[in-house]
């Protein structure tokens, strides 16, 4: 009889435990889908970052040729130079345009769009002038600098030193 005790006691120990752990396997899901929603947000600081040095990037990447005619101080050397430039202008307003702000940022939204959209404006400008016998960069770097300054009050936002975008590039 002590046998049947013993195995009746172990049958139901067994049952318990296999009850226990798979009420335990159905809570984790749950606990899980809390832990997802209690993550801290992206730090601001380090997309609006990530984002500055994309938007850099993206520049870098096709204004090579202006770059080009820009720095070149011989009149015919710019001459021949300058075709490429107007399309090497024009690719980069084209990528910025193409840029969008991240979720993250939608406090600095507003001047992250309007930064891009001076600074693509700023290199459609050139391209523009690029096309004309004496090119002139006044209006253009204007647009730039207001572009590069709306990026500055976005860094200022989150406390962040401005950056100067023109050195970068």
């Amino acid at each position: 009889m002590k046998k049947f005790w013993i195995l009746l006691s172990a049958i139901t120990f067994a049952i318990g435990l296999t009850a226990c752990s798979a009420e335990k396997e159905e809570a984790q899901p749950e606990k899980k889908e809390t832990e997802k929603a209690e993550e801290p947000a992206a730090n601001p600081k380090s997309v609006l970052y990530k984002f500055y040095m994309s938007l850099v990037r993206s520049i870098n990447e096709a204004d090579a040729d202006l770059n080009a005619y820009e720095g070149e101080e011989d009149p015919e050397a710019q001459a021949e130079l300058k075709a490429a430039a107007s399309e090497s202008a024009a690719a980069v307003a084209a990528k910025v345009e193409g840029l969008e702000v991240p979720a993250e940022l939608k406090d600095q939204k507003a001047d992250l769009e309007a930064a891009l959209s001076d600074i693509a404006e700023s290199y459609k400008l050139k391209a523009e002038e690029l096309k004309k016998d004496a090119p002139a960069f006044d209006a253009a770097d204007e647009k730039f600098t207001q572009g590069e300054e709306k990026i500055g009050a976005a860094f200022e936002s989150v406390e962040l030193k401005k950056p100067s975008l023109a050195k970068e590039l």
